[in-house]
């Protein structure tokens, strides 16, 4: 349906043009033809008129082409009279059938009317086209009408509810229902513009100047904020709901329900939205020419390239899910409506950061369906050979691709205990995807919706009564029906039971209150059958319970299930096999619209709605926080080992691990149809049918079978059918008497007779069936019909009177004509003869002298004429003497009568209002009787309340001894688990053992392996530690909540080291991997199980709040500083390892030169004494000088990398220092923008101060101009301050309530601690503590509504304030005992043996509310009595007080909203300060967290200090072990014992190597660790920095805002103010205005008293005349007759005068006691006001203005009584004027005979007189009456005009009240902030003070590496000095042997040749004994350079 403002008449598309309606033609056509209706296979039905009857055959000949045909007489069907053609309500159809219904909706629709109504439905049909009926002329044209007043609309359906809800106080429910393209979501858009229109707030109303161009309208519309998302929230439902399907461009694919909240004057106080059956499966498929949900094409058409690349997003074809790739919407393109839903959301004030994150959503959703998956060769499994689809959506969601793969292709399975990694098949895979992509989609819906509520609540509190729209599918009857089919026909079935239900009880409250006998017939329960079919939960079960059972059973498919439903439901009377094949459809329902075959394939699986369970974990771990918040509820999910469960394992064991949390979709839904029905029953529904007319979106074309199919689904012909067993025509008595008293003309007889009596006779007359009709108080009701019948009597009764009266009219014309010519025809004949006659004469001399004497022939009678003519004058006169005697006695009659019938009417007058006292007495006791009624059934209801909570608070008690129950069980469970652990635990630690040995018996070359392995030990021990202390502290940390994140921060992060130490070990031990794999399992095992926890704590992170983040961050940085600590402790360790090692082997090293020395001395001695060496020694000799050259050279290569690595040390150092001083000065910028924030800060508390100022002086402004009803807001301020007391208990009982919660949550702790995953059992039980808290919150609203009604009751009466102090009483002591009730029920958490005190306290609270309502029941009847005493005394004054009471009222609606609006203020009171107590608790967590560092920093500069102090022990052990190597050189030994010893500091320097490489690979990885560290706690830094500035900026927000607001009240009170004038200025000008008012009526009365006087001297004169007349005696007593009645007349008015002046004397006197009471108690009331010190003087000065006010109505009052006594000496003058002439007329009797001629005259003249004397009395009082009556209403209007403008500025006294506290609490806001400020600086300069106590560490570390290096300097000089001596020993070597050479003599040729080989031998042994000296003196360098 298409919305615009056209050019064209929009009353042409609303209103029937009567006059084709009622033509004459038209009628006459349908009585002579007799029309019917028969079926038609083209047109549905055509017209016909019956031609012949046969049998139970008619003949009919159609009325479009004449041809006749015969036809069954019951598929002939009557046509309605002419008259009802168009109808607007089809209710008063009088034929209802189908035909007529079609006919009727096709005549409108054809003419532009597309809206009709049908008894209470409102039927649309869908124009598709644009029609001008939507504008805003139209909208004002409907408000404030009357739904009959107007023609049919979706504006009239609106106009009724909104005015229904208003004046009943009743909540009301719009319901559209419809095919899919019929037009709900666009009626329904209509239904909110028309209520954003009509009731928007005053501020929207005000604000002409925004506007608010919405997809809704075309035209501009001014509405307020709140109006303007509520029209908003429409496109981003539609965007993301909506889709193209074949029928509609714009289909919603969702049922929603929209709340419209309004307060107590009419306006939209907010919204909210619920939705039911998203078509999920939308997402991933789509059918042939339709598209998925709008925002799917609506991104990929309308994001930019900056999104596109953040999105990953691809072409429309690029897409699995987008079945038919981009298909267009005609007239629509999706890039604007792209920036239309942007627009939207922002006016929806969605985050930026929201919105990127739902868009991410969307592309992942698209992204699943891109991910392929392929069947591997030899077996069904699985495989991805391509994972960018997978990355990209991985990328997306925040999760890792390869735990993704892992969980999509061999996801773990619970069976049993255990769990197993299960491969997937490719067809699994598929579904497991597809199920995912719709449940994200889903999810994501659900969080749009709850986002769009969240921003439309505006309120903390529900409103005071709202209006439900609701837009859901019709009936749907397809080829295939699913389970999507059976939901939405359940609920139409619901839905069509409650019109029956409401539209009956209607109709039946009506046949009430017209008396007709009627037995009531529930319609609904005609469906309650089908219903009970489908949603019976047992005995036999319904269709959904058979359905979740099956889902239950491990081995139930399709097919089972559909046996099971036939063998349990075959004989139930809506259940048939289907008539089509069983391949077609499984089972048929019968609905209320026809039958159903459903089809029950995978209904199974719809049901449970499975997932992957390792996914949908994956997903709620996610790094993305929207997407994680999306699968927070992953513990509800049915899992794939259900599933798997189903056809694997045993029934019970797959669901035991998730019991009580496993819901099948259709246990969902029907609890969400439940909830609606609730709201619906309780609600005022009306009913919108929305029609399609043609599939082919054509407009002015309409297929009748297309309707009639929709007539029956939605219900509209099952109403009439309804309509048809009652009697739906109705008409009043005298319009059908006036109608059809034609056909009884006899019936009634002549004369008056009444209504009803007139219809009995009528209807004996036309003896009808008394079936048919019945009489009922003030209309008659027909079945359908019997006005049709009657119409067609009627008709033929006017053709037969018409005809007649043709024929007389006809006749007397015809006889008039022939009388007419017969006397012409005798008129000529006299003609004729006289002529004949007068010619024969014309010449007789005799008849000429009888013409001239006849005239002179009358002369001789005159005489006798004037004697007759005498005779006749004489009895004239004697009759005329007669005749005024007896008029004279008929005057004196007459005047006895008048005399009589005024004395009557006085008593009458008398006894009628006597009759109308009592009138008024009774009907005063009849209403004061019903409010006792209601009262009492008020209390009932409440007793009846009291005994429902103890019900279900027995039933929540069971409820929780169950769960507790179930506790134990897993409980039970969760300590086997861990006595396993611990079993696998012992077993790991006796393998270790063993190995242990194993090492222990290897050979020296495994010494690093143990080395290692001790390593191993120690760690894992260390880890057992650290878990054992984790579990300790987990236990510790149940009892506050918030340690609790920051000690499984710390486990995790030890997780990770144990996984990093775990990695290292298993490279550095990859010989020991088969014997390490028990233990690498074990770990698995154990990461699995902190995983677990990692998943059953994710709950309470996501319930803490965001404050909390950075006390996490705070003690992320202190355990990443406590690593460092452990860190530089372990690498201390290390060095002081290292110099042992170096110690050990400078020792060796000595002892090796010193072996050397005495090797080299021994060689001297050697030398000089023998040459004779073997050649075994010299190649010893080489060797080892060799292996020493080797071992020198290696030695050499490791110092060099050594000193390398020190200086990459250094560098790093350096760039950290550098890094550190750039955050120290971004830390100092920090410091100054803060500073720069306190000044912007401080300027705006001034500015404050100023605009507070400013309120003052207006406040005292205000002050003074208050006048009325102080005593009054006095109360109301008492009430206020009680509220604020019980605001205060509820408080205390909020705070015990917590304080119950944390023990409960400490005993649950208590019993955890075995295990960890009882958390999320506390958990529950804390979710179900919170529903017990709503349900006692619920109760005290209902206790405070209670109130409320109590309070109004006294308001009623100032007499019964004793009782509402009695019943206030009562409601504390109420609320104490719901408090015992709370702790009775933490009590029963805590022990369950105490359930039965807990029950019977709640029994005696039940007893005392009883006898507490017997008691208010007794003073209410007491208060009764006396009111009724009261009245009795008060009869007169009872208006006044009335109307003051109606006052009242007003002024304490005022009052109630302002304590609304006081209440509203609290609530933000309540949440700055729960702000302000967070943030003070983050600042001293962050001041402990600081000092626990702090002694940490202090522990590790001892440590430091301590390894100064053991270095230093080390430098001297250092110069012990020099000393000893020097006197080791100085010893000498053999050559074997060198020999032996060479060997073994061969293998010592081996070993030292091996070890040093070890160590230097350990540096390695310390370093590495080092710089992770840093750049952790840089991560850290720059974290904290940011969300610093965050919450620095909302607070900066925060204030602006508020200061925008105080900004706009004070506006808002200026503008208030300045009405105020306005309206005192109106009212001096209107007073002014009175008081001329006033004088002008002044002047009229004296010139009407002018006139009378004038009036009395015309009396005179006229009397001094009649004196001279005194022949009229008679006339003369007759006016004294006259005069004397007059008298009378007057004495009587004197005498009404006088009572009047009386009562007036009365009320003046009442009023005065009344002021008397008033004074009374505002006397009191000025000593209530007196003890309080504020306020005072302006009390006082108000009470002056009073009191001067009361005086001025005492003068006002006695002015009155003046008048009134001045108008009684007026009358008492007349009278006395009267009296003289009565004694002028009878001293002039005697001379009242006078002469005759001028009696006529006189008596002229007398009655002249006398009327304009009775004119001028007239007129004269009825100016005094109007003047006094006039007077007295304008200085009532004046009295109201005051009284509301001293409502109006109390209530603006309180606004600025009101804006002072704001103002004030503004004040402590800011210094709250300034304290904060102040805390955050001395953190800053605290963690200041911690980088310079770090730099100072980092500078001693430097130090000691200097000094180092200046001991490794030393070492090296010494080397140098050693390679000295030993080329000194060479040279000495090489002395000796060129000294053996010279020295040796030449003997013979063999001597010589043996000499020679000896000298050679010699030689080489000289050479050898020189290679190995210098290997040895490298090996002696080697080892200086290693010691160092």
């Amino acid at each position: 349906m298409s919305l615009r403002s056209g050019t064209e008449d929009p009353e042409r598309y609303l209103f029937v043009d009567r006059a084709v309606v009622y033509n004459p033609a038209a009628q006459a056509d349908w009585t002579a033809k007799r029309l019917v209706w028969v079926p038609s296979e083209r047109n549905g039905f055509e017209a016909a008129s019956i031609r012949e009857e046969r049998g139970d055959e008619v003949v009919v000949e159609l009325a479009e082409n004449g041809k006749k045909s015969i036809v069954n007489k019951d598929d002939i069907q009557k046509m309605n009279p002419p008259k009802f053609s168009k109808v607007e309500d089809m209710a008063e159809l009088t034929c209802l059938n189908e035909a007529s219904v079609l006919h009727n909706l096709k005549d409108r629709y054809y003419s532009g009317l597309i809206y009709t109504y049908s008894g209470l439905f409102c039927v649309v049909i869908n124009p598709y086209k644009n029609l001008p009926i939507y504008s805003e002329n139209i909208i004002e044209m409907y408000r404030g009408k009357k739904r009959h007043e107007m023609p049919p609309h979706i504006y009239a359906i609106s106009e009724s509810a909104y005015r229904c809800m208003l004046q009943d106080r009743e909540d009301q429910s719009i319901l559209c229902t419809g095919e899919s393209g019929a037009g709900k979501t666009e009626n329904t858009k209509k239904v909110i513009q028309y209520l954003a229109h009509v009731a928007s707030s005053h501020k929207g109303r005000k604000d002409h100047n925004i506007p608010v161009i919405s997809t809704l309208t075309p035209q501009v519309c001014f509405q307020g904020e709140l109006e303007r998302q509520l029209l908003q929230a429409n496109p981003i439902l539609e965007s993301f709901g909506n889709a193209k399907t074949v029928k509609n461009d714009n289909s919603s694919r969702f049922g929603k329900f929209i709340r419209v909240n309004f307060d107590v004057t009419g306006y939209i106080v907010g919204a909210n939205i619920e939705t039911y059956l998203l078509e999920k499966s939308r997402a991933i498929r789509q059918a042939k020419d339709e598209r998925t949900f709008h925002v799917f094409y609506q991104l990929l058409a309308g994001a930019g390239e900056h999104l596109k690349s953040d999105l990953l997003l691809e072409g429309f074809n690029s897409y699995r899910f987008l079945s038919n790739g981009n298909i267009p919407i005609p007239g629509q393109q999706d890039k604007d409506n792209f920036q239309e839903t942007m627009e939207a959301m922002h006016i929806m004030s969605f985050s930026h950061e929201e919105i990127l994150a739902m868009l991410k959503v969307v592309s992942s959703v698209l992204q699943f369906g891109n991910i392929v998956f392929k069947k591997e060769r030899n077996t069904d499994q699985a495989s991805m050979p391509d994972n960018t689809a997978a990355q990209k959506l991985c990328h997306l969601l925040g999760m890792n691709v390869m735990e993704f793969t892992r969980a999509i292709l061999s996801p773990r399975i619970k069976v049993g205990r255990d769990y197993v990694q299960k491969a997937q098949t490719k067809e699994q895979a598929d579904f497991a995807v597809e199920a995912l992509a719709k449940a994200t989609y889903e999810r994501l819906f659900r969080w749009l919706v709850h986002r769009i509520n969240r921003a439309l609540d505006r309120t903390k509190r529900q409103g005071a009564s709202f209006i439900g729209i609701l837009d859901i599918a019709g009936f749907e009857i397809f080829l295939l029906n699913s389970f999507e089919q059976l939901c939405i026909n359940y609920t139409n079935e619901k839905l069509q039971q409650l019109f029956n239900h409401t539209m009956f009880i209607l109709e039946q409250e009506e046949y009430q209150r017209e008396g007709i006998e009627w037995s009531f017939i529930d319609f609904g329960l005609d469906l309650q059958p089908c219903i009970d079919l489908i949603e019976r939960p047992a005995n036999p079960p319904g269709v959904l319970a058979l359905l979740d059972e099956e889902c239950w059973f491990p081995k139930a498919t399709d097919r089972t299930f559909v046996e099971k439903l036939t063998q349990e439901q075959g004989t139930h009377t809506k259940f048939q096999k289907p008539r089509q094949l069983k391949d077609k459809a499984d089972f048929c329902i019968i609905h209320y619209a026809g039958k159903v075959d459903y089809k029950a394939d995978e209904w199974l699986m719809k049901n449970m709605d499975p997932l992957n369970d390792n996914v949908a974990t994956l997903l709620h771990q996610s790094t993305d926080k929207f997407v994680a918040e999306l699968w927070k509820d992953v513990d509800r999910i049915v899992g794939l080992d259900q599933v798997a469960g189903m056809n694997e394992t045993a029934f019970g064991a797959t669901y035991k691990t998730k019991k009580g949390m496993f819901r099948t979709v259709g246990q969902l839904y029907k609890e969400s149809l439940t909830k609606l029905m609730a709201t619906l029953r309780n609600t005022n529904p009306n009913f919108v049918r929305c029609i399609i007319p043609n599939h082919e979106k054509r407009a002015g074309k309409l297929e009748p079978h297309l309707v009639l199919d929709q007539l029956r689904c939605n219900g509209v012909l099952e109403g009439i059918r309804i309509c048809r067993q009652g009697f739906p025509n109705r008409i009043v008595f005298q319009e059908f008497r006036q109608r059809y008293e034609i056909l009884t003309p006899n019936a009634i007889p002549k004369g008056f007779m009444d209504g009803k009596q007139a219809c009995e006779r009528m209807i004996q007359a036309l003896e009808l069936d008394p079936n048919l009709f019945r009489i009922g108080q003030s209309k008659i009701f027909f079945r359908t019909g019997v006005l049709a019948h009657l119409e067609e009597e009627r008709d033929l009764k006017i053709t037969d009177i018409i005809i007649s009266f043709q024929s007389v009219c006809r006749g007397f014309l015809a006889r008039k004509a022939f009388a007419k010519k017969q006397q012409q025809l005798s008129a000529l004949k006299v003609l004729q003869r006289n002529c004949a006659a007068y010619l024969k004469l014309r010449h007789w001399q005799w008849w000429r002298l009888f013409t001239k004497v006849k005239p002179l022939l009358q002369v001789t009678r005159q005489e006798e004429e004037m004697q007759a003519k005498d005779e006749e004058l004489i009895k004239v006169k004697e009759r005329q003497l007669k005749v005024e005697n007896e008029l004279v006695d008929m005057e004196r009659k007459h005047q006895q009568l008048l005399e009589e019938k005024n004395i009557l009417a006085e008593q009458l007058q008398a006894e009628t209002e006597l009759f109308a006292e009592a009138e008024e007495m009774r009907a005063r006791l009849a209403s004061r009787k019903q409010e006792l009624e209601e009262i009492l059934h008020d209390l009932e209801s409440r007793v009846e309340e009291e005994e429902e909570r103890n019900q279900s608070m027995q039933i929540e008690k069971k409820k929780m001894q169950s769960q507790i129950q179930d506790l134990e069980e897993q409980l039970d469970e969760e300590e086997a688990a861990r006595q396993k652990l611990q079993l696998d635990k012992v077993t790991a630690e006796a393998k270790i053992k063993k190995l242990e040995e194993d090492i222990v018996l290897l050979e020296d070359q495994n010494s690093k392996f143990l080395k290692e392995k001790k390593l191993l030990e120690d760690r894992i021990g260390e880890a057992t530690t650290l878990l054992t202390e984790e579990e300790e502290k987990a236990k510790n940390l149940s009892k506050m909540k918030n340690k609790q994140e920051m000690m499984m921060v710390d486990l995790e992060e030890r997780l990770k080291k144990e996984e990093k130490t775990r990695q290292e070990l298993e490279k550095a031990k990859r010989k020991l991997d088969a014997e390490t794999t028990d233990l690498q399992d074990q770990i698995v095992e154990f990461q699995t199980h902190v995983e677990e926890m990692k998943s059953q704590l994710a709950k309470k992170e996501d319930e803490l709040q965001t404050v909390l983040s950075r006390s996490d961050e705070e003690a992320a940085q202190k355990n990443n500083a406590l690593k460092q600590v452990r860190e530089l402790q372990a690498q201390l360790a290390e060095l002081q390892e290292d110099l042992e090692s170096e110690k050990i082997c400078r020792s060796k090293a000595e002892k090796l030169k010193r072996d050397l020395s005495e090797e080299l001395e021994a060689l001297k001695t050697e030398l000089e004494d023998t040459l004779d060496t073997t050649a075994a020694q010299q190649e010893l000799r080489t060797k080892r000088e060799q292996e020493v050259a080797e071992l020198k050279k290696a030695i050499e290569e490791e110092t060099k990398n050594h000193e390398a690595q020190i200086q990459e040390m250094r560098q790093r150092h350096g760039s950290a220092l550098e890094e550190l001083s750039e955050q120290l000065e971004q830390a100092k910028r920090f410091k100054a923008n803060l500073e720069k924030n306190k000044q912007t800060l401080e300027n705006g508390n001034k500015e404050l101060v100023g605009e507070v100022k400013s309120l003052q002086q207006t406040k005292a402004e205000s002050e003074h101009k208050r006048k009325k009803l102080e005593a009054q807001l006095q109360e109301f301020m008492a009430r206020a301050t009680e509220m604020e007391r019980t605001k205060g208990d509820l408080a205390e009982r909020s705070h015990k309530l917590q304080a119950e919660l944390d023990n409960v949550s400490v005993l649950l702790e208590e019993a955890e601690k075995r295990n960890i995953k009882l958390v999320k059992d506390a958990e529950s039980v804390g979710s179900q503590l919170q529903d017990t808290q709503e349900l006692l919150q619920e109760e005290t609203r209902q206790k405070l509504n209670l109130g409320s009604r109590v309070r109004q009751l006294e308001e009623e009466k100032n007499t019964l304030l004793e009782q509402q102090e009695e019943d206030e009483e009562a409601r504390r002591n109420l609320e104490k005992q719901l408090q015992s009730v709370q702790a009775q029920l933490c009590d029963t958490k805590k022990k369950l043996d105490e359930d039965v005190g807990a029950m019977e306290c709640l029994e005696e609270v039940k007893r005392k509310l009883q006898k507490d309502v017997e008691l208010t029941a007794q003073r209410l009847e007491e208060k009764a009595m006396a009111m009724d005493k009261m009245e009795k005394t008060k009869t007169r004054l009872q208006q006044e007080l009335e109307d003051l009471m109606v006052d009242l009222d007003h002024q304490r609606q005022i009052v109630s909203n302002l304590e609304k609006k006081q209440k509203k203020f609290d609530q933000l009171l309540a949440e700055e300060k729960n702000i302000s107590a967070r943030y003070a608790e983050e600042r001293d967590r962050a001041e402990a967290e600081a000092r626990e560092k702090e002694t940490k920093a202090l522990s590790m500069a001892r440590a430091l200090e301590e390894a100064l102090e053991a270095k230093e022990e080390l430098e001297r052990f250092n110069k012990q072990l020099r000393a000893e190597m020097e006197d080791l050189m100085s010893s000498k030994d053999d050559v074997g014992k060198n020999v032996h010893e060479l060997e073994k500091s061969k293998r010592a320097l081996e070993q030292q190597v091996e070890e040093m490489r070890t160590q230097l690979e350990e540096l390695e990885d310390e370093l590495q660790a080092t710089e992770d560290a840093k750049l952790r706690l840089e991560v850290n830094m720059q974290a904290m920095k940011a969300q610093f500035d965050r919450d620095l900026q909302a607070r900066d927000e925060q204030g602006d805002e508020k200061k925008r607001a105080l900004v706009k009240q004070v506006r808002e009170m200026e503008a208030e103010l300045e009405d105020e004038r306005k309206q005192r200025s109106q009212a001096v000008a209107s007073k002014k205005k009175l008081e001329m008012d006033l004088n002008e009526v002044e002047g009229q009365i004296e010139a009407a008293n002018k006139g009378r006087d004038e009036a009395v001297k015309q009396l005179r004169k006229l009397q001094a005349q009649m004196k001279d007349y005194q022949r009229e005696l008679e006339e003369a007593r007759a006016s004294r007759d006259e005069i004397f009645t007059q008298s009378k007349e007057n004495e009587k008015k004197l005498k009404s005068l006088e009572a009047e002046i009386l009562q007036l004397q009365e009320d003046h006197a009442a009023s005065e006691r009344a002021r008397r009471h008033a004074e009374l108690e505002r006397d009191e009331l000025a000593d209530e006001i007196s003890n309080s010190a504020s306020g005072k003087t302006s009390l006082l000065e108000e009470k002056r203005r009073l009191e001067a006010r009361i005086t001025q109505l005492e003068e006002e009052l006695e002015e009155e009584q003046g008048n009134m006594e001045l108008l009684s000496e007026r009358v008492r003058k007349s009278t006395l004027q009267v009296d003289a002439l009565n004694t002028e007329l009878a001293g002039e009797r005697s001379a009242a005979q006078k002469s005759e001629s001028a009696r006529q005259q006189m008596e002229r003249q007398n009655k002249e007189l006398k009327a304009k004397l009775a004119e001028l009395e007239g007129a004269v009082k009825s100016k005094f009456k109007a003047s006094i009556t006039a007077l007295e209403a304008k200085v009532l209007q004046m009295e109201e005009q005051l009284e509301q403008e001293a409502k109006e500025r109390g209530s603006a006294n309180k606004i600025v009240r009101r804006s002072e506290k704001k103002l004030k609490e503004v004040m402590m806001q800011v210094e709250d902030e300034r304290r904060h400020a102040d805390q955050y600086k001395e953190q800053l300069e605290k963690s200041n003070s911690r980088m310079k106590q770090l730099k100072r560490q980092l500078e001693e570390a430097e130090e000691e590496a200097t000094r180092a290096n200046a001991s490794r300097r030393k070492l090296q000089r010494e080397l140098d000095d050693s390679i000295e001596a030993t080329e000194g020993l060479t040279r000495e070597v090489n002395a000796l042997k060129s000294r053996l050479r010279r020295s040796t003599p030449v003997s013979g040729f063999s001597s010589g040749r043996s000499g020679r080989r000896n000298l050679n031998l010699d030689g080489a042994s000289v050479e050898m004994s020189d290679d190995d000296a210098d290997s040895r003196t490298s090996d002696f360098n080697d080892t200086q350079v290693n010691a160092e």
